[in-house]
């Protein structure tokens, strides 16, 4: 159960820090954004988390705030995992990964 917690954590990490990068360098890239080899890189990575949320989501929700509501949905995932790991790892600190 902790290797399950645990992935699913790693997981969410690797999305909201993929999320997060591509909104930056989308700052900094502009209107050239799509263009960008690394932007291009990101978005691939995040496009299955991106298209799960749109399909779940109502289409009252705009395109443009997909993203915005993947990172939160990720990051509720992410402090459940965080959450659920602490416990078990309390309950036995003796599993290696809660070293």
């Amino acid at each position: 159960m902790l290797l399950l917690v645990s992935s699913l954590k790693l997981v969410a990490e690797i999305a909201l820090m993929g999320i997060l990068g591509r909104w930056l360098l989308g700052l900094l890239a502009g209107e050239k954004r799509h263009g960008n080899l690394f932007y291009q890189a990101l978005d691939f990575m995040v496009r299955p988390f991106t298209s799960v949320v749109r399909a779940i989501t109502p289409k009252l929700v705009l395109d443009r705030h997909i993203p915005l509501v993947t990172f939160v949905l990720l990051g509720w995932i992410w402090a459940f995992a965080l959450a659920e790991k602490v416990q078990l790892c309390r309950a036995n600190p003796a599993l290696p990964l809660c070293q």
